[in-house]
């Protein structure tokens, strides 16, 4: 029920990320890039080591220099099978070396450099000591959108995941929710996405009644209720690129201030989504939903900021949130998803992956944002 398997990308894709990288890297007076294990590597190579340790794995890019891959002796023959390998260089090291004098060698001695924010204390500490003259950056910090910015591929297999998703949805408003569990509730939504096609299960959120005013309760042993409003938030990795999408259902027919906070939060949500235009500052897309939010008296109770970065994670740059002024640039994926969260209560959020295109922004979720009334 997947579907035909998606192209994988080739030594040639992994080598254009690679060649950028290096690029914007001098373009922001750093002397090179510094890549972990971690989802960093995974989009510059391909390669996604069985488990990250002790032993030193590092990217090393620097513009004008070929790309080389520092890695254990005994982990080569793996990284060598990698799509992206056939651009780069391996350096491998055995047990007993010092990986870091290898690893400094081909850096330069009083170089800044950024390096991926998942590296270990320990990996970062022994370079820092190798090349006394160096200094580092958080690659967050310095590149945030060295992966904001999806090609034609990356966007198909964007949709792609956000389509499952929603099947995902589509299936789970049929199930029945009073008398059960939000474990059981959850544990169907993970079985689910892996039935549409999800190698990885991110969350699965369930929150019932007044669970629903915590936003990020995941899922416990309380019993949905009948006349329980329910958040449903869930989202993981198909074919490396993320879904994540949110609806609040009803068990029963809702009151009256409950379908009206819905419907607040619905609207919210729209204004976000109609903010979204290339050139306009992240922050925008967080007032336009705050505004309507606010200005109908709720404003203390949305919590949050309204949106994320999605791609081969499913939480990273960039941020709607109010003070981040980058502009959006066709191409870029992030979350709208606006919420009011009334404590001891209720909650609702409404939440759809969107794309920035040339003249606007492009939806990846389409399931009905109305309020679903479920058994």
């Amino acid at each position: 029920m997947t579907g035909t398997a998606p192209a994988p990308f080739t030594a040639d894709d992994y080598r254009a990320r690679m060649a950028r990288a290096a690029r914007e890297a001098a373009e922001a007076g750093l002397a090179g890039l510094l890549v972990a294990p971690g989802p960093d590597l995974v989009w510059l190579t391909g390669y996604a080591p069985t488990a990250a340790t002790e032993r030193l794995t590092l990217l090393v890019l620097a513009a004008g220099r070929d790309p080389v891959l520092v890695v254990p002796t005994l982990e080569a023959p793996d990284a060598a099978k990698a799509a992206g390998a056939p651009a780069l260089s391996l350096r491998d090291w055995t047990d007993g070396k010092d990986p870091y004098a290898l690893a400094a060698a081909l850096l330069d001695a009083g170089g800044r450099f950024g390096i991926s924010d998942n590296a270990w204390a320990m990996h970062l500490l022994s370079l820092q000591k190798a090349l006394p003259g160096a200094s580092y950056a958080s690659l967050t910090q310095v590149l945030p959108m060295l992966r904001a910015v999806k090609d034609a591929a990356e966007l198909e297999l964007m949709a792609a995941a956000g389509a499952a998703a929603d099947r995902a949805f589509e299936e789970i408003r049929r199930v029945a929710f009073a008398g059960r569990r939000e474990t059981q509730v959850g544990a169907d939504l993970a079985d689910l996405l892996r039935r549409f096609g999800h190698s990885q299960v991110d969350f699965t959120i369930v929150a019932s009644g007044p669970n629903g005013a915590n936003p990020h309760h995941e899922v416990g042993d309380r019993v949905i209720e009948h006349g329980d409003m329910v958040v449903l938030d869930f989202g993981g990795l198909k074919d490396g690129y993320g879904s994540d999408t949110s609806r609040t259902v009803h068990v029963g027919e809702p009151t009256e201030e409950e379908r009206r906070v819905h419907d607040l939060v619905r609207e919210a949500q729209e204004a976000g989504f109609r903010a979204v235009r290339p050139g306009v500052a992240c922050q925008e897309i967080d007032r336009a939903a705050r505004a309507v939010i606010a200005d109908a008296g709720y404003g203390p109770y949305f919590i949050h900021r309204t949106g994320h970065g999605i791609g081969v994670t499913t939480h990273e740059p960039p941020y709607m949130i109010e003070g981040e002024e980058q502009p959006l640039v066709p191409g870029m994926c992030f979350s709208v998803e606006p919420g009011v969260y009334l404590p001891g209560r209720f909650g609702v959020r409404i939440e759809d992956i969107v794309t920035v295109t040339e003249d606007g922004g492009r939806r990846l979720n389409d399931t009905t944002r109305e309020l679903v009334i479920v058994d």
